[in-house]
């Protein structure tokens, strides 16, 4: 390849960088512009999360539509930051323990590949082959080859779902292991915060609330289910890269 041929390469490749950069400066701008004009109109109106939730309730209903309406705003409320929590114990309010934890699903795995997206877009090139190694990178490479375990354990560390998939798509997990990392993870999650929001049995917003223990004692049962299982990942994933610890005959 002559000189001349290598130099028309590097430039094209050059201006392609430099347009997808543009475009991602546009999308990047144009998200945080969605996300301060949602935030400032919540402030400037004197909303909280938890009266935007209970604004939801009122107006969706338990039907079909209702359904419809909750697992669409759990997709779009990704680009806001609406917290994920707060969706997920209105669908155990609002549906009850068996549709609220098929409608979470639905709408936290969508949501999640949201998230995903927006960071598989705007973290392009910035982890790229042609950088030289260093700690971030190799820590990056290291949950990269481990896609599946990390993304599976902060769900089941009850990691915020917008953090887990900006991340997993900035890192360029494969998108096989995340979307199955996150259809498991996320079950023990969705089951507790739904099971809390099924023993809810007052408005969201109406002081303190009425809770039926037998749901609420559920709950909790699973939150500790899952972060013993956290801790069980945790040191089998240690002990893999570490190997195991010696014992007294080999000492």
């Amino acid at each position: 390849m002559s000189l001349g041929t290598r130099s028309l390469r590097a430039a094209a490749a050059r201006s392609a960088l430099v347009r997808g950069s543009g475009r991602r400066l546009w999308a990047l701008l144009f998200w945080l512009a969605l996300l301060g004009g949602y935030q400032s109109y919540a402030w400037w109106k004197g909303i909280s999360p938890l009266e935007a939730a209970q604004g939801m309730v009122d107006s969706m209903g338990t039907g079909a539509t209702g359904a419809l309406i909750f697992v669409a705003f759990y997709v779009v409320s990704r680009l806001v930051l609406f917290p994920a929590t707060l969706l997920t114990i209105v669908a155990g309010y609002v549906f009850g323990p068996v549709l609220g934890v098929v409608l979470t699903m639905l709408g936290s795995n969508a949501a999640a590949s949201v998230s995903y997206l927006m960071g598989h877009y705007f973290g392009e090139g910035l982890l790229g082959p042609g950088e030289k190694p260093g700690v971030a990178r190799r820590y990056a490479q290291r949950m990269r080859d481990n896609g599946f375990e990390t993304v599976l354990l902060m769900c089941l560390l009850y990691a915020p779902l917008d953090l887990v998939g900006m991340l997993a798509g900035f890192l360029r997990i494969r998108w096989k292991s995340f979307a199955l990392a996150i259809a498991l993870g996320l079950i023990p999650a969705t089951l507790s915060w739904v099971l809390f929001g099924a023993s809810i049995e007052t408005d969201l917003t109406g002081g303190e609330p009425r809770i039926k223990p037998s749901m609420l004692f559920a709950s909790l049962v699973l939150l500790a289910g899952s972060l013993s299982m956290s801790r069980y990942l945790r040191r089998r994933n240690r002990v893999a890269r570490e190997g195991p610890l010696p014992s007294e005959e080999d000492s």
